[in-house]
């Protein structure tokens, strides 16, 4: 007589369970000796991937960590960068990407915050979190120093005693099975600190996944993809809606560390790259870049957007130079993993300007300041009911009970929606300026000021006004070669839009700050021009 053998709970969850832990060795089952990742000289199959993956989840769980555990990593990108994500969630570690451009002060901020198990740094780096750690008390003795381990290290990192992550990567050890819930926090991503102190996002296994689906479903993702990621791999743009993707429909992704426009179009050339992500100040780079040309971009068929719209000018630029190319606009932000709303490349020209309609497994909402829906055509804040969406801020329950107040995840973006359900995004909440009780939107005021002939970036920001309470003020990049003056600046959108609206003061400098993925620093030009008109 054959025995009864009773079905538990966790073995019904475990047969339903879908993480990001799970994509390498799924992917690996279907595409086996494929090219998944090439960093260099470095090729991994996705068969090779997925061992690396389990190697480093089972050398996680031998350092002793355990589910929910956290991992910090400082790093620039690198075929690692593409392995931790997922190793991490496999073992239940929940990792923590860091910006690495941030000061070691800054760094300790959010050591403090998320208070990691393990360290892993870049050897460039590794110096800024040696720092960081110091700073964040995490030498003391009742406290520890906590485990911290090298990639690539050299005598920088010998120096400061991290020894060599290295044989984490290498394949044979196989990990523990952990079971993740959809609710399982798995990451924490960092908010990009344009306008204040980063926040910790915590993302959760189902709100990844379901924002996988939703990437590859409007963004046209194929396996036949050979993918360009040069944008930082520690934001969730290049991260998650772009490597995780591709590495779950099996297509080919390229890292790059650099981002410089001459070593963009080199490798495009040299692995026959045909998806490309770029915020728009790097699509405008790379269209003004001394080495482009038509002939050796006419490989991209994709092209991808997202951090800012695109004005509308470089838009037509890009038809003009590059025929072949087929554009998607993604918008959203990180609490959302991070991609809500999609513009495809039929909507580029007809719909210019507008983030496009919600994504697959998005809701979209316009709300007024009671949260309450407004009518289509009326301006409100952006809002999103989503799995996409996060679990909350990390250690802080008053801004995670802000940003889900009434039901919905709130963006702190203005827009409104059109009668054929179209996001037209207005401006950030911080962005609009208010002259003598008029509120201005700087993007409708950098739109115009992109049609100058002349112009190849600029920003428009709020400024103290002892007269007024704000004063518009636009700081203006010139092309290479070009003259603009402050006064043709002032002249041109005094053309086209109300007095009011025209720029008190127009700044003509070389450059304009931003963070590692692309956004324009608005935060530091208020800080440096805030007296501009006083």
């Amino acid at each position: 007589m054959q025995a009864t053998r009773f079905t538990t709970p966790a073995d019904r969850a475990t047969a339903g369970q879908q993480s990001i832990g799970d994509i390498p060795h799924r992917s690996a089952a279907r595409h086996g000796d494929k090219l998944a990742i090439i960093d260099g000289d470095t090729e991994l199959s996705f068969i090779q991937f997925s061992a690396r993956v389990d190697a480093v989840a089972a050398a996680l769980q031998h350092l002793g960590l355990v589910k929910g555990d956290v991992l910090a990593v400082l790093s620039r990108n690198n075929w690692q960068m593409a392995v931790l994500p997922f190793a991490a969630a496999r073992a239940g570690v929940v990792l923590a990407p860091i910006n690495f451009l941030l000061s070691a002060p800054e760094v300790a901020a959010i050591v403090r915050l998320a208070e990691p198990k393990a360290f892993v740094a870049e050897e460039h780096l590794v110096k800024v979190a040696h720092d960081a750690l110091e700073l964040a008390g995490q030498d003391r003795p009742e406290v520890g120093a906590i485990p911290r381990l090298a990639l690539n290290p050299g005598a920088r990192a010998a120096a400061y005693g991290w020894p060599d992550a290295a044989p984490w990567f290498e394949p044979g050890p196989v990990p523990r099975p952990v079971a993740i819930a959809d609710d399982d926090v798995v990451r924490l991503m960092f908010t990009s600190g344009t306008e204040a102190l980063p926040k910790g996002v915590m993302l959760t296994s189902r709100s990844l996944m379901w924002q996988y689906v939703s990437t590859v479903f409007n963004g046209g993702f194929e396996t036949s993809d050979v993918d360009l990621h040069f944008m930082p791999l520690y934001h969730c743009a290049q991260l998650d809606v772009f490597l995780g993707p591709d590495l779950y429909v099996g297509a080919t992704s390229v890292i790059l560390q650099s981002a410089g426009p001459a070593r963009i179009i080199h490798a495009i050339e040299r692995h026959g790259i045909n998806k490309l992500f770029a915020t728009p100040s790097k699509w405008i780079e790379l269209l003004h870049s001394p080495i482009f040309s038509t002939a050796k971009l006419a490989g991209v068929t994709k092209g991808y957007y997202g951090a800012s719209p695109m004005p509308v000018p470089v838009l037509l630029e890009l038809q003009d130079k590059l025929p072949g190319l087929r554009l998607w606009n993604f918008y959203g932000q990180t609490e959302m993993s991070p991609a809500a709303c999609i513009l495809p490349p039929e909507d580029q020209l007809p719909f210019a300007g507008s983030a496009g309609k919600p994504a697959l497994n998005v809701e979209l909402a316009i709300l007024d300041p009671n949260c309450r829906p407004v009518p289509d055509g009326v301006v409100g804040e952006v809002a999103f009911r989503s799995p996409h969406a996060c679990l909350g801020y990390l250690g802080n329950p008053t801004g995670t009970e802000e940003l889900f107040r009434g039901g919905w995840l709130h963006t702190g973006d203005l827009g409104y929606r059109s009668e054929t359900g179209r996001l037209s995004f207005v401006d950030r909440v911080k962005d609009t300026v208010n002259v003598g009780g008029e509120k201005v939107s700087s993007r409708e005021v950098e739109e115009t000021i992109y049609r100058l002939a002349g112009v190849q970036e600029c920003a428009v920001i709020g400024v103290p006004d002892p007269r007024f309470n704000e004063a518009v003020v636009a700081v203006v990049v010139p092309c290479e070669g070009a003259v603009v003056t402050a006064d043709a600046v002032k002249a041109h959108v005094g053309s086209a839009l109300a007095r009011f609206k025209t720029p008190k003061q127009v700044i003509i400098v070389e450059t304009l700050p931003k963070n590692a993925s692309g956004k324009i620093l608005k935060r530091e030009l208020r800080d440096q021009y805030q007296s501009a008109t006083l």
